[in-house]
């Protein structure tokens, strides 16, 4: 079974900084897009931030030049480092690879960031 192994989450307060990682149980991953999706209270699952296998990066308007997406091809492991962070952060952290076929994502199990005095 296919696991997307993420850590990093906590609590940290307005300005803090925080990174989390995601780590594939299948090397073969390395070969696809990874990125980052959050999911607040009441809200939908958005887009965080993604990297291609050629380094493409892509970040939601609401984190460009805070937050940065980057991944250890050694490693195998997707990074999200998250600086300067609001309240409005606060959500569940979602780990992602997207395939070009079926089933076409796969998923970690979610990881929480809370941004609060």
């Amino acid at each position: 079974q296919v696991q997307l192994v993420e850590s990093g989450g906590g609590l940290v307060q307005p300005g803090g900084s925080l990174r989390l990682s995601c780590a594939p149980s299948r090397r073969d991953f390395s070969l696809y897009t990874m990125g980052w999706y959050r999911q607040g209270p009441g809200k939908q699952r958005d887009l965080v931030a993604h990297v291609t296998t050629d380094g493409k990066k892509i970040y939601a308007d609401s984190v460009k030049g805070r937050f940065t997406i980057s991944r250890d091809t050694a490693k195998n492991t997707v990074y999200l480092q998250m600086n300067s962070l609001k309240p409005e952060d606060t959500a569940v952290y979602f780990c992602n690879v997207h395939l070009p076929g079926p089933p076409y994502d796969y998923w970690g199990q979610g990881t929480q960031v809370t941004v609060s005095s």
